[in-house]
């Protein structure tokens, strides 16, 4: 007898960093509904309200009074950021081109993350930024007068695009990115929603002549597809099972899963379709899916899912082959070295690996013979959340040296994982 179950998990994190960040520099008031309030963004809110903003939280709701684009103020301290390089990495645009300065921090982790992508085109349009030797937080920015730039990005990075972008907001002059590949377009489609000019030509985005935003819209965040990945690959494992889950994001350049859950012969269904704003989002329906096929991620794909590789990994595990991940050089400078945590904690689980400096192998099974383990998570949520998901589908005691870094992205995770699996 098949067992079914329906969950809605976190709100989308990218979202909503962006909807609190783009409506404190809109003119009029912006409400924000089912919006994600996990560690990661609660800086980003307490960051905005350090410089003025009126921010009004409730209940999966947030109201905030836009103080338009030269609004902000001053902060009186230090902006902490906990881990949130999202946080850091689009204020770090934002601020280039106020009149005030600001200083922008994080945690061990945080201050250890490469910000020199985000720090060269910022300073290429005049921004004055310091920063530690190697282009480390903590980040020093005295806002300038900015000039425009045509910026051609050697990796495909949503986080450096939304810096560039959110500094043009205040440059004289053209602004342009062009990438590789297509990243995320999370902050063009709310730019789009803001009024603001926004012209997407293949790989290139400019910004128009109309950089104001106007607010007294609302904003619904749909379910995080980086969130769902984790139970849609719980689905697709455990048998007899069938999961639905609701209103998850569908934008085209996050939605990359779907194209390794087709190659995998993972069976799964869309349903209700549709779209929230400029959005889209639908009910994702998975089921345990039998003779899994090894799939290979690389190349134009690997920005369309690149924070689902750690529970792709789980996937692989299971599939008939040997599975590779490359081109992915960047998961090395993520929360933690997130090629050598999966390779470390798949060997720890008896799942043979090869590392490579860009990627990796897996040699999956078919009901893999999992051991118990303890896993070092290397306080990394991605981490921690996939060997989770591997324990629940294998039923075999796996220990993680700490979950509390899943509160950056997914707060009530280990709650919905145990209705899940009950």
């Amino acid at each position: 007898m098949v067992k079914m179950k329906s969950l809605r998990v976190a709100s989308d994190k990218s979202i909503s960093h962006r909807a609190v960040m783009f409506s404190s520099i809109a003119e009029g008031r912006t409400v924000i509904n089912n919006a994600l309030f996990s560690d990661d963004t609660l800086r980003t809110i307490k960051a905005m309200q350090s410089m003025g903003v009126r921010i009004e939280v409730s209940s999966r709701r947030i109201e905030v009074v836009g103080v338009g684009k030269y609004g902000l103020k001053e902060p009186d301290d230090v902006l902490y950021l906990g881990n949130s390089g999202t946080s850091m990495r689009l204020l770090s645009g934002l601020l280039a081109g106020q009149d005030f300065l600001s200083i922008l921090t994080g945690d061990d982790s945080l201050r250890n993350r490469p910000m020199g992508r985000v720090i060269k085109p910022l300073r290429a349009m005049g921004a004055s930024i310091m920063a530690r030797d190697n282009d480390l937080a903590p980040l020093a920015i005295k806002g300038s007068n900015l000039k425009g730039i045509k910026h051609k990005m050697g990796i495909a990075s949503a986080q450096v695009k939304s810096a560039i972008l959110l500094a043009g907001l205040y440059a004289d002059g053209d602004v342009e990115v062009v990438e590789p590949y297509k990243s995320r377009n999370h902050t063009e489609t709310m730019l789009k929603a803001f009024g603001v000019d926004v012209i997407e030509d293949g790989l290139a985005v400019r910004l128009g002549k109309n950089r104001q935003l106007e607010g007294d819209l609302a904003i619904d965040v749909p379910a995080d597809i980086s969130s769902a990945a984790f139970f849609m690959v719980l689905g697709a494992l455990k048998r007899d099972f069938e999961l639905v889950l609701k209103d998850v994001g569908l934008n085209p350049t996050r939605s990359g899963i779907l194209s390794v859950f087709d190659e995998a012969n993972v069976d799964y269904d869309i349903k209700n379709e549709r779209l929230s704003g400029l959005e889209k989002m639908g009910d994702v329906v998975v089921r345990f899916s039998n003779n899994l096929r090894p799939f290979k991620i690389d190349g134009e794909l690997l920005p369309l899912l690149i924070d689902e590789i750690p529970i792709l990994s789980i996937l692989a595990i299971f599939c008939d082959g040997i599975s590779s991940i490359r081109d992915a050089a960047e998961l090395r400078k993520k929360e933690s070295d997130r090629i050598k945590s999966i390779c470390e904690g798949l060997k720890r689980v008896g799942v043979k690996t090869e590392e490579f400096e860009d990627g990796f192998d897996i040699y999956g099974k078919p009901n893999h013979p999992i051991r118990p383990a303890l896993i070092d998570t290397h306080n990394d949520h991605r981490i921690a959340m996939s060997f989770s998901i591997l324990s629940a589908v294998s039923s075999v005691p796996i220990e993680l040296t700490e979950t509390h870094s899943i509160l950056t992205s997914y707060p009530n995770f280990l709650d919905h994982l145990s209705y899940v699996s009950s």
